[in-house]
């Protein structure tokens, strides 16, 4: 059995945008999630589908 993480296509990732700010998002492989820096949210990455919405992020500390 494998240990390698799922990976984000990079092209799915530069179409993203966080849906409050409008901004960037950074992905974190490791927590599988993408990471919005301006709104300080995590969104989480649930097998390989990004989940995009505001109610399901985590805030960030």
């Amino acid at each position: 059995m494998s240990d390698a993480k799922p990976t984000m296509d990079r092209r799915m990732l530069e179409a993203l945008i966080c849906p409050q700010t409008r901004s960037t998002l950074r992905y974190d492989a490791d927590a599988q999630e993408l990471i919005s820096e301006a709104a300080r949210l995590a969104f989480p990455i649930r097998n390989g589908i990004p989940v995009m919405l505001v109610d399901e992020a985590r805030l960030l500390d």
